[in-house]
């Protein structure tokens, strides 16, 4: 039995490299091709920036507020994969004199995230180019990647699985069916999604393999742990929806009506937004739900959700 399942496994590390060479994409070849943002059009669907909140708002400003969302997301993006790539490089070793066909695929994720690392470089530099001067991206990316590695294996990688499923759900949902985004945003996300896709069973695999390390006591422990990042997560958010909204009045071109009540709609709508995009969308994922739920108690997982309770409203 154990035999079966160690073929089984070993076999969907086998299935993400032979994906990872088939799909594999360049930055300026494939996505970029000698492109610029189209600032005419939306970089963000509204399913996810909740742009329906701000009716005081007219379509001008409401594309201002996709696009400076957009350009936070991709931002985030460029943030959370120093950690990511950082973790699967030091996983990897693991592996290294083992198991071959693991070691790859945790090699070409890396690699990959080193590239994502990259495109959202270009994209901040692009964007930068054509909106308005006066954005700030605040959270520091090696700061951040620092504070999470801190943390134990097991946390990490549940941060991360819920990451990479966000993002699948993100693009098929709301990005791949809005026809009215810009071509080049759209098509960043075509392209990261299709190495996510691998990323993502990856995550949920060396996840496992993580779990079944932990006693009881290790595995409480790192329950914590990962209650603390997503706490840590979500000061990020705030910090950069004050910050966006900030920006937004400062160049939206107009005093809004009712100043104080809707600049406060709009900051709190930049957070709700925020908080939907990079922790409540992956919390609810079905798959999420199923491989968390496979490690942990019904008292842990009241932990969790006591936790999350404030975010999630």
């Amino acid at each position: 039995m154990q035999t079966m399942q160690h073929t089984a496994t070993s076999d969907r590390y086998a299935k993400c490299i032979e994906v990872s060479k088939r799909i594999r994409w360049d930055i300026d070849r494939d996505v970029i091709r000698g492109r610029k943002f189209d600032v005419s059009k939306k970089f963000l669907p509204d399913g996810l920036s909740k742009i329906e909140r701000l009716s005081f708002l007219d379509a001008n400003e409401k594309r201002l507020v996709s696009q400076i969302q957009g350009r936070t997301y991709a931002n985030l993006f460029g943030l959370v994969e120093r950690y990511i790539g950082a973790k699967m490089l030091e996983i990897s070793r693991e592996h290294c004199l083992g198991d071959q066909t693991v070691f790859e695929a945790l090699v070409r994720f890396t690699d990959e995230e080193l590239k994502h690392q990259e495109l959202f470089r270009r994209v901040e530099a692009m964007a930068a180019a054509d909106m308005p001067p006066g954005y700030s991206f605040l959270p520091k990316p090696n700061d951040v990647a620092n504070a999470v590695l801190s943390k134990s294996t097991w946390a990490v990688l549940g941060l991360t699985c819920h990451i990479e499923l966000f993002t699948q759900a993100h693009y098929r949902q709301s990005i791949e069916p809005d026809i009215a985004l810009s071509e080049l945003w759209k098509d960043v996300f075509l392209f990261h999604w299709k190495e996510e896709s691998q990323h993502a069973i990856l995550d949920e695999l060396e996840w496992q393999r993580e779990d079944a390390k932990l006693t009881p006591e290790q595995r409480d422990s790192a329950v914590g742990d990962l209650i603390e990042l997503v706490g840590a997560v979500d000061g990020i958010l705030q910090m950069q929806a004050k910050a966006d909204a900030d920006y937004f009045l400062r160049v939206c071109g107009r005093t809004l009506d009712e100043a104080q009540a809707q600049a406060q709609q709009l900051g709190e709508t930049m957070l709700h937004a925020y908080r939907w995009q990079y922790i409540v969308s992956g919390v609810a994922d079905e798959r999420f739900q199923k491989i968390l739920g496979g490690m942990i108690t019904a008292p842990q997982f009241n932990r969790i959700s006591a936790a999350l309770a404030p975010i999630m409203q």
